[in-house]
C-alpha cells in the first residue's frame, strides 16, 4: 500500500480521504472494583459523559499492552500502546527518558532512572513509603540532586567514575555511567513497585557492577535525610526525599519513526518525560503546554486546548494525562476518580466537538475524517498501588468506526466487547488503516 502524510485506505472509501487522530490516555486509569467507591471501579464512579458518548458512537475493546515476559510499566506498555513491539525495541525505561531531556548518551553507555524517594529509615525491616518524595518539586529536587552528586564524589570517587547526573522533572532523574561497566546481568526494582515492603530487599544485584550502584543508593539513604532541604519539607509535613533509588537502566534503543511506518505526522502533549522520550525517537513534535503537571494540579483545560490547537498543524495529536496513575500509586481512590471526571470535561468534550468539525466521509466524501483513541497504558490499582498486566480497556470511535452494541465505557463492558487486541502494539494500525490489523474479533 501507498503512503503519504495523512492519507488512508478507507473501507469503501478508496484513496484521499485526510484524516485527524487523536489518542488519548489516561495513564494508569484501568482499575479493579473497590470497596471505598461501592463495589465500582474509579471508570465506574466517575461522570464521565462524553468518554461514554464516544464509547457509544464507537467501539469498545480490550488490548494486552504487556507482552509475555514484561513488567507493567509505563515504558513497556506506552510503547506498545503507541505500535512498537517492546520485544523488538525495548532496551530499558532510563533511556526513553534520557531523550526527552536532550541527551544524547553513546552507543555503549548505560542510563539509569533515579527517583528521589521516601522510605522509613535505614533499618533492615524499614518499608518504601513513596516512589515520588511527595511529588517533590523541580527545585528542591534539583538542589538535592546536585548536593547529592558532590557528595558521592567526594565519600566514593572510585564508584562515580564515569557518571554523570542529570536532574529531571520533580522526583525523576537521569544517570549516565560512560565507563564502560557491564550491567546486562543487574536485577533492579521499579520504587513505585514495592509501596510498604521494605526496601533493602529489593536493592539491585545480580552483578559487579550492580554492587557500586548499590553501594551509591546506601550513601544516599545517610546523606539525603539530614540535608536542609529535607528539614524544611519535615517542618511543612511534607515527605522527605530520603533516598536515591536507581533502576530502569538501558542502552540507547532504534526505533524507526513514526511517519515511516504509518505515514502519519504525529505531536505529544505530556508532562512525563518518558512520553516524551518515546515522542522523541518515533520522531514526533513534543508540545509543552504551561500549567501542565504529572499531577491533579495540572490545567487540564490547557491540555484539552492545546490538543484541539495541535489539530490544525498535525495528522495525530497524543494528549497524556499522568494523574490518575499518580493518584493511585498514592492509593487514593477519590483522587482518581476527579481526575477522571476533569479528563472528560477539559479534554474529551472539547477535541471531540473539534474533531466533529472535520466532517464525516462516510456521509460527505469531501469531508477530513476524524478518529479517536482513549486508552489507558495499564491498569493501576488503588488497592496494592502498583500496575497490574491485566489487558486495558480502549474506545474507539469516529469515520467507519460502529458497532451494534452500544455502551457505556467501563472495563466490564470492554471485556464483553467483541474485540480483543492480543498483541497490543497491533492496535495503532488498527485504528489509523480501519481494520487491517491481525485482531481476534
Amino acid at each position: 500500500m501507498g503512503w503519504s502524510f495523512g492519507l488512508v485506505e478507507w473501507p469503501g472509501g478508496g484513496y484521499g480521504v485526510r484524516v485527524k487522530y487523536v489518542i488519548v490516555i489516561p495513564d494508569g486509569a484501568a482499575d479493579l472494583a473497590l470497596e471505598s467507591l461501592g463495589g465500582l471501579t474509579p471508570f465506574q464512579a466517575a461522570s464521565t459523559p462524553n468518554l461514554d458518548r464516544i464509547a457509544q458512537m464507537g467501539r469498545l475493546g480490550t488490548a494486552a499492552t504487556t507482552p509475555p515476559g514484561f513488567e507493567a510499566g509505563s515504558d513497556v506498555c506506552s510503547m506498545s500502546l503507541l505500535g512498537y513491539d517492546p520485544s523488538r525495541y525495548h532496551t530499558g525505561r532510563a533511556p526513553l527518558e534520557a531523550a526527552a531531556l536532550g541527551l544524547q548518551p553513546g552507543a555503549s553507555d548505560w542510563i539509569f532512572r533515579l527517583n528521589l524517594v521516601t522510605t522509613e529509615g535505614n533499618e533492615p525491616d524499614a518499608k518504601m513509603l513513596d516512589h515520588s518524595a511527595g511529588a517533590i518539586t523541580d527545585r528542591e529536587a534539583r538542589t538535592l540532586v546536585m548536593a547529592l552528586a558532590d557528595h558521592w564524589r567526594d565519600i566514593a570517587p572510585e564508584l562515580v567514575r564515569g557518571l554523570t547526573l542529570t536532574p529531571g522533572v520533580s522526583y525523576r532523574n537521569i544517570v549516565i555511567d560512560s565507563a564502560g561497566r557491564d550491567y546486562r546481568s543487574m536485577q533492579a526494582t521499579p520504587p513505585h513497585a514495592i509501596p510498604g515492603e521494605p526496601w533493602r530487599k529489593h536493592l539491585p544485584g545480580g552483578c559487579e557492577a550492580a554492587d557500586a550502584i548499590r553501594e551509591l543508593m546506601l550513601i544516599s539513604s545517610e546523606f539525603l535525610p539530614n540535608h536542609p532541604v529535607n528539614l524544611a519539607r519535615r517542618e511543612q509535613g511534607l515527605r522527605p526525599a530520603t533516598m536515591a533509588w536507581v533502576w530502569g537502566q538501558g542502552t540507547t534503543p532504534r526505533m524507526p519513526s513514526f511517519a515511516s511506518r504509518f505515514g502519519v505526522r504525529g505531536a505529544m502533549i505530556t508532562a512525563v518525560d518518558l512520553l516524551a522520550g518515546i515522542a522523541a525517537y518515533i520522531g514526533w513534535d513534543r508540545l509543552i503546554v504551561p500549567g501542565m503537571t504529572s499531577y491533579h494540579d495540572t490545567d487540564y483545560a490547557a491540555q484539552g486546548r492545546a490538543t484541539c490547537e495541535a489539530l490544525d498543524k498535525f495528522d495525530l495529536v497524543c494528549c497524556h494525562v499522568e494523574a490518575p496513575d499518580e493518584s493511585s500509586h498514592q492509593g487514593d481512590a477519590p483522587t482518581k476518580v476527579a481526575s477522571l471526571e476533569a479528563i472528560d470535561r477539559h479534554i474529551l468534550g472539547p477535541v471531540l466537538e473539534k474533531l466533529r468539525s472535520f466532517g464525516d466521509p462516510e456521509v460527505d466524501p469531501a469531508a477530513e475524517g476524524w478518529r479517536m483513541l482513549i486508552m489507558p497504558d495499564h491498569y493501576t490499582l488503588v488497592s496494592t498501588r502498583k500496575h497490574d498486566a491485566t489487558p486495558v480497556p480502549f474506545a474507539m470511535a469516529g469515520a467507519w468506526v460502529r458497532s451494534l452494541v452500544r455502551r457505556p465505557f467501563s472495563e466490564e463492558n470492554a471485556g464483553e466487547s467483541d474485540l480483543h487486541v492480543e498483541r497490543g502494539h497491533e492496535l495503532m494500525e488498527y485504528f489509523l488503516k480501519g481494520g487491517l490489523s491481525k485482531v481476534r474479533v
